[in-house]
C-alpha cells in the first residue's frame, strides 16, 4: 500500500485538540524516556521492537513531542533499520499520557512523523501494533513472509506504509537495525 500522503487520511477531529505538536528537541530525552516508562512500564524490554531500538539509535529529526498546557504528553520516534540490505525505518515508540488520550494525539503525531519521514526522502515504515488504529495512519498489514524479525512478533500486528509507489515490492528479509559509524 503506497499512500498519497496526507489527502487519503481521515485528519478529522484533529483541529478541535488543544495538544500542540513540535519536533523533538536533544533536551527532550530524560522526558521521553520517563513518559515512556509510564507507559509501557518494565515489560518494554522484552518486546522484539524494544530489543532492535536497544543498541540502535532514532532519527532525531523524525522525533516529535505532544504537549498539553506546557506538558509533554506523547511522543512519537523512528529508528533507522534494515530489512535484507534495504534501509527503512521502525515506528516506536509511540507513547501517549493517560491524561491526553482520546484527544487525537496518537495520531497526530503519527501524522507529523511520517509526513517528516516522507520528506526526509524514506520509502517505508514498519510497526508492530493494532491494525485498526494504526491504519487511520495509511499503516496497512504485511503479507506474510515478507519480513522477519529476530524474536517473536506476532504476524497480524505486522504493519506498513509505504511511501514511494511499490516500496515494499523490493524488500524482503530479516530486520536489523541500521547501525551508523560516528566519526
Amino acid at each position: 500500500m503506497y499512500v498519497n500522503w496526507p489527502v487519503e487520511l481521515n485528519m478529522q477531529g484533529l483541529e478541535k485538540s488543544e495538544i500542540q505538536y513540535r519536533q523533538e528537541r536533544v533536551g527532550d530525552d530524560f522526558l521521553v524516556t520517563e513518559l515512556v516508562k509510564r507507559v509501557f512500564g518494565p515489560g518494554r524490554y522484552v518486546l522484539t521492537t524494544s530489543r532492535l531500538r536497544e543498541h540502535n539509535t532514532h532519527v532525531q529529526q523524525l522525533g516529535w513531542i505532544g504537549e498539553l498546557a506546557g506538558k509533554l504528553v506523547g511522543t512519537v520516534r523512528f529508528s533507522p533499520i534494515l530489512i535484507g540490505v534495504k534501509p527503512a525505518l521502525l515506528l516506536g515508540p509511540l507513547a501517549i499520557d493517560p491524561s491526553a488520550h482520546n484527544q487525537g494525539c496518537g495520531l497526530g503525531l503519527l501524522l507529523h512523523g511520517i509526513d517528516g519521514a516522507r520528506d526526509a526522502g524514506h520509502g517505508l515504515i514498519i510497526l508492530v501494533g493494532d491494525a485498526p488504529y494504526y491504519a487511520r495512519a495509511g499503516f496497512a498489514p504485511v503479507a506474510a513472509g515478507t519480513i522477519e524479525f529476530p524474536g517473536p512478533v506476532d504476524p497480524g500486528r505486522l504493519l506498513y506504509v509505504g511511501l514511494r509507489p511499490g516500496v515494499l515490492d523490493k524488500i524482503h528479509g530479516m530486520v536489523r537495525p541500521q547501525v551508523f559509524d560516528k566519526i
